[in-house]
């Protein structure tokens, strides 16, 4: 499944010079946890979050007596509780994604960088954002539409394979494959990509094929 299927298109963004604290008026009133923030002609230059206002609302960290919270203070904490605009408070540059690539990708990057929004980005200009949220939600699809992205997207236009040849079984987020590939690499390329479609739980395969190319390969050093 594509970003540009999962992605809300009509974004809320704030520019560098918005107040800190009508961002958190925003975040509160929309109930969402963070903000693009954008450059004139719409570039998304970083994102402020929750996180950014509660550096702001929890002040410098304690310290023993005002010296030591004076000189012990970072230069990376002190900027962020002296933040009063977006501009100063966000985490910039921001961590983007395409219209074009995949739920799978997405999922990565948010769980390496350990966050819970991305702004879609087609060149620098912002066009969409997707979410944790919109992940979750592909993940709980009914079985009809995982097998049907399995035919459509996965084994006609992306593999290239003949759909009467393969059949595909999904319940309860589990996929079947039977039938018949002309490779083995075809089989294991199958099945490595239903295991990234949103929803799927688990892969079982009962594929055969006619030319076991991974051996020959082997065989040969390749």
């Amino acid at each position: 499944m594509r970003i540009d299927e999962l992605m809300t298109r009509d974004v809320l963004s704030v520019t560098p010079r918005t107040p800190l604290k009508r961002v958190a008026e925003l975040l509160a009133e929309r109930r969402i946890s963070g903000l693009p923030v954008c450059g004139p002609d719409g570039e998304v230059l970083g994102v402020v979050s929750e996180a950014d206002v509660l550096w702001k609302e929890r002040g410098p960290a304690p310290k023993a007596g005002l010296l030591g919270r004076l000189l012990d203070t970072s230069d990376e904490e002190r900027a962020r509780v002296q933040a009063r605009t977006a501009g100063e408070a966000m985490t910039s540059p921001a961590i983007t994604i395409r219209p074009g690539a995949t739920a799978a990708q997405a999922a990565r990057l948010m769980l390496e960088y350990k966050i819970n929004r991305l702004p879609v980005v087609d060149g620098r200009a912002l066009v969409g954002i997707v979410t944790r949220a919109d992940l979750v939600r592909a993940f709980a699809r009914s079985d009809e539409e995982i097998g049907r992205e399995l035919v459509e997207d996965v084994i006609l236009h992306t593999l290239w394979l003949s759909p009467e040849s393969v059949h595909v079984a999904v319940k309860g987020g589990e996929v079947m494959l039977t039938g018949a590939v002309e490779n083995r690499s075809s089989a294991e390329l199958l099945m490595a990509y239903a295991r990234r479609v949103p929803g799927v739980v688990g892969v079982r395969s009962a594929l055969t094929w006619t030319t076991d190319d991974l051996a020959r390969r082997m065989r040969a050093g390749v």
